[in-house]
C-alpha cells in the first residue's frame, strides 16, 4: 500500500446532467497517492459518468476536479494524457491496427515535437504487453481479438502511458475468474494511484483500499471495504439477500441470493 500523504485527485461538488436527467449529484471524491479505490454501485448509479468527468471526457455542470493540486480544466489535453491513463469500456470503430500499435498509442503524450518513436518507447510498450500477459498478441490485429484479449491489450496501453493516475472502467469484463484476479493483482502490484469501476463487490473487497458506493448519482458510503460493504447496505442497494463471510485469508466476501419475485 502506497503513501497516503499526497492527494492525487480531489473532486468537489460534481454534478452532471444529460438533458433533464441529473446523473451526478454533489459528488466529492479524494484519492491519495498509491491508493486503489473501487467505485461501485447498481447499474445507472453514475459510475461511468463519474469516471468520464474525472478525466474531463465530460465537463461537469457544477464542481471542480483537481489533479495533483491543479484544476483539471486548466490543463491541456496533452498534459492530462501525460498524467491520467484511462481504460474505458470496450469501444468500437477503431482503425485497423495490431495489438502492439494499440499499446504504442499510450506513448503518444510523451513523444517529442516531431512525434518520433524512441527505443525507450518500444521498450516500455513491450514491457507493458508482457506485464498484461499479452506479449503473444503483439502482431495480431486488434479487431480479431476476443473480448478478454482486448481487455489485456487495453490495460497494457494504459500501463505504457506511465500515468500518475489510472482510471479503469470494468477492467475485468470478458475475463474468466482466474484472469480477473490476475488483472487486479497486476494493477495493484504497480503501486499506481488507481480508481477502478467494478460490478463485482467481492473483487472490490479483496483488492481495493477503499470503496466509494454510488446510489442514484450520490455517494451513499465511502471507506474500507470491510466497513462499507455490509450485508444490509448491499442487500438494500442491489435488491438481493446478502450474507457476509470471511475468507480463509481474512478478507470479507459476500454471498448473494435473489429475493422471491412477486407475481
Amino acid at each position: 500500500m502506497g503513501s497516503r500523504v499526497n492527494v492525487v485527485l480531489d473532486a468537489v461538488g460534481l454534478c452532471h446532467r444529460f438533458g433533464t436527467a441529473e446523473v451526478l449529484r454533489g459528488v466529492d471524491l479524494r484519492i491519495h497517492e498509491g491508493e486503489m479505490v473501487g467505485l461501485v454501485g447498481p447499474n445507472g448509479s453514475g459510475k461511468t459518468t463519474a469516471l468520464r468527468v474525472l478525466h474531463r471526457d465530460l465537463v461537469p455542470d457544477e464542481g471542480q476536479v483537481r489533479l495533483e493540486g491543479r484544476d483539471l480544466a486548466t490543463l491541456s489535453g496533452r498534459e492530462r494524457a501525460r498524467r491520467i491513463a484511462v481504460m474505458a469500456q470496450e469501444s468500437t470503430g477503431e482503425l485497423p491496427m495490431t495489438a502492439a500499435d494499440a499499446v504504442m498509442l499510450g506513448r503518444l503524450p510523451h513523444r517529442g515535437l516531431f512525434g518520433t518513436t524512441t527505443r525507450a518507447d518500444d521498450h516500455l510498450a513491450a514491457e507493458a504487453l508482457e506485464l498484461a500477459g499479452a506479449a503473444h498478441l503483439a502482431r495480431q490485429d486488434l479487431a480479431t481479438l476476443s473480448g478478454g484479449e482486448r481487455q489485456r491489450v487495453l490495460l497494457a496501453r494504459a500501463l505504457a502511458q506511465q500515468p500518475h493516475l489510472l482510471l479503469l472502467d470494468e477492467p475485468t469484463n470478458h475475463l474468466d475468474i482466474g484472469a480477473q484476479h490476475r488483472t487486479l493483482q497486476l494493477v495493484r502490484a504497480q503501486g499506481l494511484t488507481t480508481l477502478v469501476v467494478l460490478h463485482d463487490l467481492n473483487l472490490a473487497a479483496r483488492y481495493c483500499d477503499r470503496v466509494v458506493v454510488l446510489e442514484s448519482g450520490r455517494i451513499r458510503a465511502v471507506g474500507p471495504p470491510e466497513e462499507v460493504l455490509g450485508a444490509d447496505l448491499v442487500g438494500e442497494l442491489y435488491t438481493v439477500a446478502a450474507d457476509r463471510r470471511t475468507a480463509a485469508d481474512g478478507i470479507p466476501q459476500l454471498l448473494f441470493r435473489g429475493r422471491p419475485v412477486s407475481r
